[in-house]
């Protein structure tokens, strides 16, 4: 039959939506693409940190209109304004010389983020509609796809800034050509499902029993009107800004325990790889063990994290610094499969993508918040003090998270 076919595409299209998110994700590489601008340009941290907000802002901003133009036009010409966008953005970027940083600005907070935020709407929701009957894998799989990117990318680019018959400029140029090209080949490719579709039920399991409620599709005002959702959106925030503020200086964090620059690059990677397994593990979590269970293990693990980082700064301890490195990855991971699957979850599917894009909001604060952090770093000479912060902020979200119900 015609709907089984279909269906049977559905691997295609979550490999797809991986394939695309893989590369989106190289945005998150920050801590390594800004080495250019501070060595050669002598662009001061608090500016290259301004660029990071900035990029997550528009991030933000790029979802939410990309939800509302997807609706319009669909998924295939909405993915194409995006690749034209972050090829613009990535290209006009090694274009840069060092006469202004709001340049840096407009081309990579502004153009690459916002095509990249479109993107992501686009990818995840398209996508998600085709696994309806187990969003927290479909999640978890687009989110590693994204996490993964700096590992995979970030470290080759860090390779070809250091070769002097190639270096940063060229490095940026041909990577906005390669971002156009993988997302228009996922804008041919991807499509919604057709409404006479039925998927797969999704397996009863008792941990998620033990939360169920009767499941309707909200418009955005309503959602918006929920209390539910502004406790969910604040705790999302403050556990995603102790990732955020983690990455924005990854690098400068592990030198500062004696490790060497070359190591320093390798452990953003590391970083990386724990982001991408706390995204599908916490996917699996989320279908296996339901809502409640997996936020909670996901704020607990995003606390201890914080803490064994702001042990590893007052030790000096570089072994240690891995471990809370690992641990944020893993707890990073978790924000974006946990609030793309409560999203579907407590809001429905009809209007999911203009309510998952309002949820991923929550990256705009998480992003000041990063900021802050740096504002801290500079005035206070270590990371002792954003650290802690950073720890109070994940404990605060855990008094939230534990009570967050039904809407």
């Amino acid at each position: 039959m015609e709907t089984n076919a279909q269906i049977k595409k559905r691997g295609l299209y979550l490999a797809t939506g991986v394939f695309a998110m893989l590369f989106s994700g190289v945005l998150y590489a920050w801590s390594i693409l800004k080495i250019p601008f501070k060595a050669d340009f002598g662009w001061s941290d608090s500016v290259l940190a301004l660029n990071f907000t900035l990029t997550m802002c528009f991030f933000c901003l790029g979802a939410f209109f990309g939800s509302l133009i997807c609706k319009k036009i669909g998924p295939k010409i909405t993915l194409i304004i995006a690749a034209a966008l972050v090829g613009a953005g990535f290209i006009m970027t090694g274009l840069l010389t060092a006469a202004t940083p709001y340049l840096l600005y407009i081309s990579y907070a502004f153009l690459a983020g916002s095509g990249i935020g479109i993107c992501y709407n686009v990818v995840v929701a398209t996508v998600n509609q085709w696994f309806p009957d187990k969003k927290g894998f479909c999640s978890g799989c687009l989110m590693m796809g994204f996490g993964v990117s700096t590992l995979l990318l970030g470290n080759g680019i860090s390779k070809l800034f250091e070769m002097p018959a190639f270096g940063w400029s060229k490095a940026y140029v041909m990577l906005g050509i390669i971002l156009a090209v993988v997302l228009v080949i996922a804008a041919i490719i991807l499509k919604r499902p057709s409404a006479d579709i039925t998927f797969p039920a999704p397996k009863a399991k008792k941990a998620v029993k033990a939360e169920s409620f009767e499941t309707r599709d909200f418009t955005t005002p309503e959602m918006l009107k929920s209390f539910t959702f502004w406790r969910a959106f604040a705790c999302m925030a403050f556990m995603t800004a102790v990732g955020n503020s983690v990455i924005s200086f990854a690098r400068d964090l592990v030198i500062s325990v004696d490790a060497a620059p070359a190591l320093a690059t390798t452990l953003v990677g590391v970083l990386s790889i724990c982001n991408g397994l706390g995204r599908i593990i916490t996917g699996a979590f989320y279908d296996a063990l339901g809502r409640r269970t997996t936020m909670i293990w996901a704020n607990v693990l995003t606390i201890v994290a914080a803490g064994i980082t702001l042990v590893a700064v007052n030790l000096n301890s570089l072994p240690v610094c891995i471990i809370g490195l690992c641990l944020t990855g893993l707890s990073y991971g978790s924000c974006p499969t946990v609030t793309a699957s409560f999203s579907a979850s407590f809001y429905g599917q009809k209007h999911y993508s203009t309510n998952y894009s309002i949820t991923n909001f929550n990256l705009i604060i998480a992003s000041f918040i990063a900021t802050f952090s740096n504002s801290l770093l500079a005035s206070s000479g270590g990371y002792t003090t954003p650290f802690i912060m950073l720890l109070v902020l994940s404990v605060v979200a855990l008094g939230l998270n534990l009570t967050i119900k039904k809407p």
